[in-house]
């Protein structure tokens, strides 16, 4: 049976400071007996008792915060690599290039640091990127890869993978805050997205930091439906989108530190334990 660190904690308190009252009473009535003297060595030994266990508190306070934190850690490690799991059967299944959802997770939180986010925040980068496309489960292949450009009904069936993608992470605690790029990184800066029609900064940060990269991956990289594109042109059409579909001071930001960002990209997927909240 587990004793919990609160029961811990109060137990030892109450047991020191019993053993303290029992022991101190009684030397200082042996070897105090002015009356006077013996008041205030009754307030000095209250005032070291304070403090002496305020420090021994502090200490296992934060003993046991440190080891919450450490579960806490292998749970977001836990939870990421079964995600990962999954990411890669999607990727699979979309004929996506290889580690697609992982490389741009990486750009991804790479530009949102940029841009100012950490922590939480940057932790729900991090799995909204990987469950960037999660909504397309529900696509049928024939319209998911098909090689050829999608008529008017496939294209509104293909249309409702981030209301699908929402519906599916509101079913899991640890990722409904990672929601708003699987349903807005289909948004444009001057409202012509969807599924909400939203226009600039009513987007949500994450999901416009990762439309930036989305839309640098989808040229950067061959599909079912397009070859790649040559890197000069693929950030010509950067710069020619900012303010149009893109947030014109994330392609700025995302431009300006390009090679570190790409760089990310490229790099070996490995898993990030410093992201996870402390």
């Amino acid at each position: 049976m587990s004793i919990s660190p609160q029961f811990r904690i109060a137990f030892l308190y109450v047991a020191l400071a019993s053993l303290w009252i029992w022991f101190s009473d009684r030397a200082l009535g042996a070897l105090v007996h002015d009356p006077a003297q013996l008041t205030w060595a009754q307030s000095a030994k209250g005032w070291f008792f304070v403090a002496l266990t305020g420090l021994v508190l502090y200490w296992m306070i934060g003993r046991d915060l440190r080891r919450l934190a450490a579960t806490n850690r292998q749970l977001v490690r836990g939870n990421e690599q079964a995600l990962r799991v999954l990411v890669s059967a999607m990727d699979i299944r979309h004929k996506e290039t290889r580690d697609h959802s992982d490389r741009v997770m990486r750009m991804a939180v790479g530009l949102a640091r940029l841009a100012g986010l950490h922590g939480e925040a940057l932790l729900s980068v991090k799995f909204g990127a990987l469950l960037h496309d999660i909504g397309k489960l529900a696509i049928p292949d024939a319209i998911l890869i098909k090689p050829g450009k999608l008529d008017e009904d496939e294209m509104a069936h293909m249309r409702r993978h981030p209301d699908i993608g929402r519906e599916l992470m509101e079913q899991v605690d640890f990722l409904r805050s990672a929601i708003d790029i699987p349903y807005a990184h289909h948004e444009r800066w001057d409202g012509g997205g969807y599924p909400r029609g939203l226009r600039g900064e009513e987007i949500p940060l994450s999901a416009r930091v990762f439309s930036v990269v989305d839309v640098w991956d989808a040229l950067s990289f061959p599909r079912v439906y397009k070859p790649a594109w040559p890197e000069e042109e693929v950030l010509a059409y950067l710069r020619q989108a900012a303010g149009s579909q893109l947030d014109p001071r994330l392609v700025e930001l995302f431009l300006a530190n390009y090679p570190d960002i790409k760089a990310l990209g490229m790099a070996h997927p490995t898993p990030s334990p410093e992201l996870a909240p402390a």
